[in-house]
């Protein structure tokens, strides 16, 4: 058993659960709170939406162990709250709700959305809201609701807050989140992230990813050069699919932003990077966080590289470490085996682009695979193709 302590609806919380328990159940169990409802439990009905940290997150998936110390509030939580007041009575005269199972996470999600984003469209709502599913009215009535709750408050001054008052990136819940480094942006304005030095941008020490993994390749190109290459980060960056910076390094810091589309959903997370680099021992370190306005998803990831002679060849052997944790929407889509195919094929696209570069100098404009905007989903599509194969070949060659 672990002790875990949070701040639910204003109140403390002491208790002991097994590090299995997920949230929703110690609400429902120990607490009586069954407005959170629990639908599919895998973290797509989107049923048991609430909010940890002023943050939506899935309940049935989040182990209550690793929100110690944050405050959560579910939908009992927000009987006061106006803009959920406001949401309740827009789905009344909407008819956006026959069941009500689903209603509880749709109005927490609803509510970020009134929150956060000054005047989104009917597709914007509809993307930020295609978490929650309902299985009873359709969705016109729930994003007609969402829109006149945000006209009605607009048209009373009522703005609103970019960022939804989170000041801190990271697992929701985790108590341990390092500030955010961009600034508040204006109205209905997306503002560039903006280092005020060189330490803001480094993630905590006791950070731990999710997933890990290892990446290689070889260069022909002799270690000198190649390392040399990694030491221009607008370089690097435009050899990397999807990825684009919004200026050169400033003390050690970078900010930036990377495309990835996966079937219909396009993303781009921005973002700040902390760069270090020992020239004697040619290894280099980039911790970075980012987050996709959109689909409210957020990443933070750590890349350590080293650049060694090739044991078989003149040129260079290039090893590449990946760490990442990813929150929110497109969190269904970062199981560990697809990640680590679509890891590989972005690393072989990274070792031509670099390889055309270095051939060519750094005249050369853009890398011949290099690409606006990383589409995540055909390549996953490559991959599983490829373990099809993969397996068929195996059976029938056994056979």
């Amino acid at each position: 058993m672990s002790k875990v302590r949070l701040t639910v609806n204003g109140a403390a919380l002491s208790a002991d659960v097994e590090p299995r328990t997920h949230l929703a159940d110690v609400l429902r169990e120990t607490l009586n709170l069954t407005g959170t409802h629990i639908g599919c439990e895998h973290g797509v009905c989107g049923a048991c939406t609430l909010l940890v940290d002023d943050m939506p997150i899935r309940s049935c998936i989040t182990f209550a162990v690793a929100c110690d110390n944050a405050a959560v509030t579910t939908i009992e939580g927000l009987d006061e709250d106006e803009i959920a007041r406001e949401l309740r009575a827009a789905f009344t005269a909407h008819h956006a709700l026959q069941c009500g199972y689903c209603t509880p996470g749709m109005i927490v999600s609803a509510r970020d959305i009134v929150l956060r984003m000054e005047a989104p469209s009917e597709r914007d709502i509809r993307v930020a809201m295609s978490g929650n599913l309902c299985r009873c009215t359709g969705y016109v009535g729930v994003v007609r609701a969402t829109q006149s709750v945000i006209a009605g408050r607009r048209a009373r001054g009522a703005a609103a807050v970019p960022g939804g008052h989170r000041d801190r990136l990271g697992p929701a819940g985790s108590g341990r989140a390092a500030a955010l480094v961009a600034p508040v942006a204006a109205a209905g304005v997306r503002a560039a992230p903006r280092v005020a030095s060189g330490t803001a941008a480094r993630l905590e020490s006791d950070w731990k990813p999710q997933v890990e993994f290892r990446q290689s390749f070889v260069s022909a190109h002799p270690v000198e050069k190649v390392w040399a290459f990694f030491g221009r980060v607008e370089d690097v960056a435009a050899c990397l699919p999807g990825a684009s910076l919004d200026g050169g390094e400033n003390d050690g810091a970078v900010t930036g932003k990377i495309k990835v589309k996966v079937g219909p959903v396009s993303a781009e997370f921005r973002g700040v990077a902390h760069i270090t680099r020992d020239d004697e021992t040619r290894r280099g370190r980039i911790l970075g966080s980012g987050r996709d306005a959109r689909s409210n998803s957020e990443t933070r990831g750590m890349i350590a590289y080293s650049v060694k002679p090739d044991e078989r060849a003149a040129g260079s052997r290039v090893d590449v470490d990946v760490g990442y944790t990813l929150t929110g929407m497109l969190a269904q889509f970062s199981r560990s085996s697809l990640v680590e195919d679509l890891a590989r094929r972005l690393t072989a696209a990274f070792a031509q682009n670099l390889e055309a570069r270095l051939s060519a100098g750094n005249d050369v404009a853009d890398p011949p695979s290099a690409v606006r905007e990383l589409n995540a989903g055909s390549l996953i599509a490559a991959a599983l193709l490829a373990r099809l194969v993969d397996f068929f070949r195996r059976v029938f060659g056994r056979s």
